[in-house]
């Protein structure tokens, strides 16, 4: 049997959050280390899994199948096409940076009691949704995704309640009473998403007799199973609607800006740049591949609610005053391009929502981290509360800079090639949508250039006089960041030869073509 990489891809931080958590009380410390050096081993995997994958070879690859719930037909089934690829390299990328950028958020939560081990408990759950991520992205059965797809839930809820941004305004009791109210609110808005989808899991079931993502396809092609319209229909919007809360897709959104905005910034880095992947990733893989023809049937419905999306999320960023939910709102609309780009259904619109994914990631980790490093220095999430940063730290003000340029998808860095490519696939299919969307981009650069104005420009205020700027340990997790987001800005070819053929066959699983050109070509 050849070594099970994509098990051992998923399992080493599931193990690695365990030992973390068995650290003693005492040796803080050692915890951290010992979460980073699990995180740098995934990453190491992950790049293995990147390495190995033949993006022109099977569909599916690396795979393993084992009976699991031999009675109701549940395998332990995982699988990767070059989509699932870019995100599990993603994840695994980032989760390192996360760890380094929290290395001291749960210090200050450390008690005399020598039972309490906070330290320990932040880090063991972050890889712990690291591991939970990861597999969700692997796996091709039906059931076995839906577990972890609910899973991960548990351990984001105890990191946006127990270990809340300590830069809050009012209270001990008031902060408290806002992360607990964060945290319940993202919980109880995805476990409802969760059920509605639980129901649609068990109505797959009984519609095909099994949870395997390539039998059913198989069964589809072959065409031993015919599912009724209507029934198609209801499952697929069973799916949808589980995937749109965690994407977040408008009007399922509002649990986002308070999750992050509570959150720390690593821990809303991990919420946005990784854990909300998992919806639209699960659309393209779900939603498109089980139930094609729902999909079509949906997709004018759903490009509207993108287009809100999109425009409501960045004029809610325009008026925003705290900079967390600045760019909580502003990654609504994000996500909005990313959905649009999927149901646009065109390959340039599906390569483009893909590395959407990825750059957004990237560019919302920079953007996110710098201004948590900025936080902590000032102890404000308040906009008004800064001003002529940039004189007193002018690196912590040009990697926000970057950040903020990337955030509009500025030409030359990441965003901007994902973005073009959305655009270009909607406009091809649905110009009137393709139009509304592009005022999105008009508004990103008002609140990215406004934020940076009004924080980091003008008189130095009296308050950020004496701000140190960026510390080694800072630079190794905002550097990186900024040059990826540059190198794939100028070059995406090695990240859109490993997407273009799996978004290929999900333009095959829903039977569309490209639009031709109306304008003949010139011989």
């Amino acid at each position: 049997m050849s070594f099970p990489l994509l098990t051992a891809t998923a399992a080493l931080p599931a193990i690695g959050a365990i030992a973390t958590a068995a650290v003693p009380a005492a040796r803080r410390t050692a915890a951290k280390w010992l979460a980073l050096l699990v995180s740098l081993a995934t990453l190491a995997l992950a790049v293995v899994v990147l390495v190995r994958f033949d993006p022109d070879g099977d569909r599916y690859q690396l795979t393993e199948s084992h009976s699991w719930i031999k009675d109701f037909g549940v395998r332990y089934e995982l699988g990767v096409d070059g989509i699932a690829v870019a995100l599990i390299a993603l994840t695994a990328l980032l989760i390192p940076f996360v760890i380094l950028a929290g290395w001291h958020d749960a210090d200050p939560l450390e008690t005399h009691s020598s039972r309490w081990r906070p330290t320990q408990g932040f880090f063991a759950l972050i890889l712990a949704v690291e591991a939970m991520v990861i597999i969700s992205f692997e796996a091709t059965d039906v059931f076995l995704f839906y577990i972890f797809f609910e899973a991960m839930l548990i351990p984001l809820y105890f990191l946006i309640g127990g270990f809340g941004d300590r830069a809050h305004a009012g209270s001990d009791e008031h902060a408290a009473a806002q992360r607990s109210y964060a945290a319940v609110k993202f919980l109880l808005y995805n476990l409802v998403g969760g059920l509605i989808m639980l129901a649609a899991v068990i109505g797959l079931y009984v519609v095909a007799g099994n949870f395997s993502l390539q039998e059913i396809a198989e069964a589809r092609a072959n065409g031993s199973l015919d599912m009724a319209t209507n029934t198609e229909r209801w499952l697929f919007l069973g799916f949808f609607f589980a995937f749109a809360v965690k994407a977040p897709l408008w009007p399922l959104h509002t649990w986002l800006p308070n999750a992050m905005g509570e959150a720390t910034a690593p821990v809303a880095v991990l919420i946005t740049a990784v854990v909300d992947k998992v919806g639209t990733f699960a659309m393209l893989r779900f939603c498109l591949g089980l139930f094609p023809e729902a999909s079509k049937w949906a997709t004018p419905a759903i490009l509207v609610l993108a287009t809100i999306s999109i425009i409501y999320g960045a004029l809610l960023a325009v008026g925003q005053r705290d900079i967390k939910r600045l760019v909580a709102y502003a990654s609504i609309s994000h996500f909005g391009f990313i959905i649009m780009g999927i149901f646009a259904m065109t390959s340039q619109g599906q390569s483009g929502a893909t590395l959407y994914m990825v750059n957004h990631g990237i560019s919302t980790a920079a953007l996110m981290l710098v201004a948590g490093f900025l936080i902590s220095r000032r102890g404000s999430r308040l906009i008004a509360d800064y001003g002529g940063v940039q004189k007193v730290a002018p690196v912590l003000a040009g990697t926000f800079l970057i950040g903020s340029l990337a955030t509009l998808s500025l030409p030359g860095l990441a965003p901007f090639v994902s973005e073009f490519l959305v655009l270009v696939g909607t406009f091809s299919r649905y110009p009137a949508i393709g139009i509304i969307a592009t005022f999105g981009i008009v508004l990103a650069a008002l609140y990215t250039l406004v934020l940076y104005q009004r924080t980091m420009t003008g008189p130095v205020r009296p308050e950020v006089s004496a701000m140190p700027d960026l510390r080694v340990r800072e630079l190794a997790v905002i550097a990186p960041l900024i040059a990826l987001l540059i190198f794939l800005g100028v070059y995406p070819k090695p990240l859109t030869d490993i997407v273009n053929p799996a978004v290929k066959q999900t333009m095959s699983d829903v039977q569309k073509k490209d639009p031709q050109p109306e304008v003949e070509a010139v011989k």
